[in-house]
């Protein structure tokens, strides 16, 4: 990290928290009242660990109030929030984004109010009518086993098609549509190419069987045999995040992300403030404060969430990472999750009787 790096870090950490200390003193001694305690629900881990040491203080400092994070995955939460729907026990929610819109769909949701930070985060971070916000970014591309194909002599991956070329045969590894993100993704790409959208699979699907199909070693529930697969030399080429291939080379496993030239598909995680909570104000200022350059430094630095807003500065690894976030979320694609959802069920099943039979 150079010299104007950490200067620049951590003079924002020093002014953003002399700013709450003045804020906290001229609101009439706010930390010196009843405490009030805000519950969000957000997957437990890494994830919990970041926000609950490097962000969530600092709001605390600010507003003089307690954030307790109750943790589980997407689906939990959703479930947690929609069984007290009346009388919400948690105020603010981390949900997938695909989650996200069927939670947003069911009324879980109320809007966020206009502010700065909201205005800077990446369009496509943006829920339709502001119903939600992204805290971080992700996207579903390419990744290849790097050592294979140097071995080989062949050139990274530049096309989803790639996953059709007849020298992958056998060596292409793909997750289960019905059951990952990622394969949903890397599905609707190639339905795209065909000539479908997100709302008509039939070119996908009649396409498949003679295309990528044949090119299959396995499908996949999820991208944990990855690794093993790539060390083994059975994977070749597979959809995957940057994050996740960050993730695998931390470990040694020899992967590299391609960026199709057609678009990776934005995989964000969304928060929202939950519809008639005890705290709607402080909800909404909470749900400010995460989209901060602040707050998604610290996210990004202890906890590899890559930020939604381009104004949050990165140390360390994250400068390369933000950067070339930056670059390919020029070309990135977002899909129709209304659509998806209503219809992912019939997908589901279709998939697991004729691509997975």
């Amino acid at each position: 990290m150079s010299r104007f790096q950490k200067t620049s870090f951590f003079s924002l950490r020093r002014t953003v928290l002399g700013a709450a200390a003045v804020a906290a003193l001229a609101a009439g001694g706010v930390a010196g009242a009843q405490t009030k305690t805000l519950y969000i629900g957000m997957n437990g881990g890494t994830m919990e660990k970041a926000y609950t040491q490097y962000v969530f203080p600092a709001f605390e400092k600010l507003y003089g109030a307690k954030v307790v994070v109750v943790p589980g995955t997407s689906s939990d939460i959703l479930a947690k929030a929609q069984a007290n729907k009346d009388r919400p026990q948690m105020h603010v929610m981390f949900l997938d984004d695909g989650i996200m819109v069927r939670a947003i769909g069911m009324g879980l949701c109320q809007k966020q109010r206009p502010n700065p930070s909201l205005a800077d985060i990446y369009p496509a971070a943006r829920f339709k009518d502001d119903m939600a916000s992204g805290v971080s970014l992700g996207m579903t591309g390419l990744a290849y086993n790097a050592k294979m194909f140097k071995d080989k002599g062949w050139a990274p991956p530049t096309s989803w098609m790639d996953l059709a070329d007849p020298k992958y045969k056998g060596k292409v590894v793909f997750q289960s549509m019905s059951s990952s993100s990622f394969g949903l993704h890397g599905f609707l790409m190639f339905n795209r190419i065909q000539g479908g959208n997100d709302k008509n699979v039939e070119p996908g699907f009649k396409a498949w069987p003679t295309t990528i199909g044949p090119n299959v070693l396995e499908y996949i529930p999820s991208s944990a045999k990855l690794s093993e697969m790539v060390q083994t030399g059975e994977a070749a080429i597979f959809p995957l995040t940057p994050t996740a291939v960050a993730a695998l080379k931390t470990k040694g496993i020899p992967v590299e992300y391609a960026p199709p030239k057609e678009g990776a598909v934005v995989l964000m995680v969304g928060q929202c403030v939950i519809a008639n909570n005890s705290e709607p104000e402080l909800s909404q200022k909470l749900a400010e404060f995460l989209l901060s350059p602040l707050a998604q430094a610290n996210v990004l630095q202890y906890g590899a969430q890559i930020p939604t807003n381009p104004k949050a500065p990165a140390v360390g690894d994250g400068v390369k990472q933000v950067a070339d976030i930056n670059q390919w979320m020029k070309t990135a694609v977002t899909i129709d999750w209304d659509s998806i959802n209503a219809n992912r069920p019939a997908w589901n099943a279709r998939w697991n009787k004729t691509i997975e039979k």
